[in-house]
């Protein structure tokens, strides 16, 4: 059976993240963009990243150009983007479709095991996986919900 640990993904450095070694964390994977309506959410993110980081939170945002060209920088414009006007300190991978054929198998796999308001299709940006300890897909949150709305789940998986 197919689970999150089985995935790998190369991050805005050109460096290839292994999931398998977020084995006993909890995860939040976001779809992001630099030009968005939610791009403020990357502050939210942000603070749930330095509050729960070292209680196993890991949060990793996937840039993606897919909807309305809203994040059409390069992966070091992104990175840059996100460092100096969010203070983004969590992981940032290499941009990736999320949608279609050409989107990266991991978002292949968690739009397989969750639908969304539009089925199993990435409704936008800042749509939102949270998995637990065990890689068990949890939730899939519309990127309507802001990240502090979603801290009463994590702090569960957390403590769980």
């Amino acid at each position: 059976m197919e689970t999150i640990y089985d995935f790998e993904a190369i991050d805005s450095k050109g460096m290839a993240i292994d999931f398998n070694k977020f084995r006993g964390k909890v995860l939040l994977i976001v779809n992001t963009a630099s030009k968005c309506g939610f791009t403020p959410q990357y502050e939210g993110l942000e603070l749930l990243h330095k509050k729960y980081e070292d209680q196993g939170l890991v949060i990793i945002g996937f840039p993606c150009n897919q909807f309305l060209h809203q994040e059409p920088g390069s992966d070091e414009d992104i990175r840059s983007f996100c460092q100096l006007n969010y203070g983004v300190s969590f992981t940032l991978m290499r941009k990736v479709d999320v949608n279609g054929t050409d989107a990266h198998p991991i978002y292949k796999y968690l739009r397989r095991v969750t639908k969304g308001l539009l089925g199993s299709r990435i409704k936008w940006n800042f749509t939102k996986f949270l998995i637990s300890k065990d890689g068990a897909v949890i939730k899939r949150y519309s990127p309507l919900v802001q990240p502090k709305n979603m801290e009463q789940e994590i702090e569960r998986l957390l403590q769980g």
